[in-house]
């Protein structure tokens, strides 16, 4: 059995999206091959934004829902990723909830000379699902996942999470109801072998 958390990022906490499906199939088919599974719903989460560097390496005083998520992420083997694009990236939520939670201390730790870095989240795994409106082709070819690759390389790995699996899914708007059901499909098969 493994452990595993959801993150469902997108902002709108008042009504159900697509995401919020799809985090739901995910979530549906890990509890039926016999994992535990966490939900953090970012759209009914209240996420504080950092200002400084001092606050972002500080341990004192820290939000409940950094020390919340913290907790449930040392204890996972899987992370699940399941945001809109917006702007071309994530969106500002989910990008300020990363950096309240994966703070220096948590995530990683820089060597005493300088010259390097600790990462300290090995060990886990991760899948990250973007939708957007633009046809995934488009994003992964004109903009070559900037964002990302960004999140993927410069965030999860560079906290030792690997592998990271990604899957972007395109023309959200324009998706019919049987493209949808095979993505929420996917996604519940995803969920039953943890990957």
């Amino acid at each position: 059995m493994s452990r595993i958390v959801i993150v469902q990022g997108h902002p709108d906490g008042s009504t159900k999206h697509y995401c919020h499906a799809l985090a739901e199939a995910y979530q549906r088919g890990a509890e039926d091959g016999g994992h535990h599974v966490d939900v953090i719903d970012l759209g009914k989460t209240e996420v504080s934004i950092l200002r400084s560097k001092v606050e972002w390496e500080s341990d004192e005083d820290l939000p409940e829902f950094v020390v919340d998520a913290q907790r449930l992420i040392e204890k996972s083997d899987h992370l699940v990723f399941i945001y809109p694009l917006w702007l071309g990236s994530m969106p500002a939520l989910v990008k300020a909830w990363i950096e309240q939670v994966l703070r220096a201390s948590f995530a990683f730790s820089i060597v005493a000379n300088g010259k390097g870095w600790e990462a300290k989240l090995g060990g886990r795994t991760a899948r990250v699902v973007v939708t957007m409106g633009m046809p995934a082709l488009v994003y992964r070819l004109f903009y070559f996942s900037h964002s990302l690759r960004s999140l993927e390389r410069n965030i999860l790995k560079f906290a030792g999470v690997k592998p990271v699996r990604s899957t972007i899914i395109g023309s959200i708007e324009s998706k019919d109801g049987g493209a949808r059901k095979t993505w929420l499909e996917k996604m519940e098969a995803w969920g039953r072998g943890c990957r």
